[in-house]
């Protein structure tokens, strides 16, 4: 789920949708507007799942997808090397999600710990211990 938003409003470290992946803003620059149009927005932002790099180049005026996301705890039930098995700790509902990139944040998970997940756009990121 997302929601549309002004250029001009976005701020470094919010998020935002860039080609189908969720991102969060790293660094904006706007330039002045000037004779040849409306001021435009440079925009560059990191993957949260993936960790790449995107820039783009808008007018400040023009609508951008921003992420909703969910931020939940969870119960760690099982740690496999592939995945990572939660519990949903309003919903009871149990799911499987890739392991954290922090290798620090990998190492601490057990069986049993609570843990803070965020769901965006159908897809799961554990984010940090409780």
């Amino acid at each position: 789920m997302s929601k549309p938003v002004d250029v001009g409003t976005l701020r470094v470290g919010g998020y935002i949708i860039v080609e189908d992946e969720p991102c969060r803003i790293v660094e904006i620059t706007k330039s002045k507007p000037g004779k040849h149009g409306a001021a435009k927005a440079r925009i560059v932002a990191i993957g949260i799942f993936d960790n790449q790099k995107r820039s783009f180049v808008k007018p400040v005026d023009a609508k951008i997808e921003v992420p909703i996301i969910e931020k939940r705890s969870g119960q760690v039930l099982a740690v496999t090397p592939s995945s990572i098995q939660l519990m949903d700790l309003e919903t009871y509902e149990v799911f499987e999600t890739s392991p954290p990139d922090d290798p620090d944040l990998a190492a601490k998970l057990e069986s049993g710990m609570e843990v803070e997940y965020w769901r965006i756009l159908g897809r799961t990121k554990i984010v940090r211990k409780k």
